[in-house]
């Protein structure tokens, strides 16, 4: 079945070490894509998801702007961060193995969500949703997220390790009527 990521009901957040004794925590307000899901079966189970870098909230102006400049992220040259599985593997009861395809900064590489399948239910305007939580951790240098300070003390101010964390709410996509 073919399921539409609703945006306003979905969320994608990380945090990462700030002077390697705090957390900071941020989020991306604009995710799209569509996922195939069958509990089923998984055969033909994928995902594909488009994350506007642009929508970046660290609670920090100051600091979402350093995040979209081409110290980081560099917005103006890679708008996007996508996702695309290549494999899903069923690993519990609710809970699945999403491999598949991270890209930041043109820049590509395979990563593993856990992801916890929440069931599925009708909204109150009759439409089917389902809700799905995962989580995984990147190095932020793989991607070429490579600015960072050295303190004076000894460490980083940017810890290297992000951890993510996915919120996603998916609503079927409505048949299309042959012309």
């Amino acid at each position: 079945m073919k399921w539409n990521i609703d945006g306003g009901h979905s969320a994608a957040e990380f945090s990462v070490k700030h002077m390697m004794i705090t957390s900071t925590k941020g989020r991306f307000t604009k995710i799209n894509g569509s996922f195939d899901f069958d509990e089923a079966n998984l055969t033909g189970d994928s995902i594909e998801a488009t994350i506007e870098v642009d929508s970046i909230d660290s609670h920090d102006e100051k600091r979402d702007g350093h995040l979209r400049s081409p110290d980081f992220f560099d917005v103006a040259t890679f708008p996007n961060i996508t996702f695309k599985s290549t494999q899903v593997e069923k690993t519990g009861d609710n809970e699945f193995k999403v491999t598949g395809d991270l890209t930041i900064r043109d820049v590509t590489k395979s990563v593993v969500l856990e992801v916890e399948y929440n069931g599925q239910g009708k909204t109150p305007w009759g439409a089917t949703v389902a809700g799905f939580s995962a989580k995984t951790s990147i190095n932020r240098k793989d991607f070429g997220l490579n600015w960072n300070v050295a303190l004076e003390a000894g460490g980083w101010l940017v810890g290297e390790k992000v951890n993510i964390t996915l919120e996603i709410e998916g609503a079927v996509q409505p048949a299309q009527v042959p012309a």
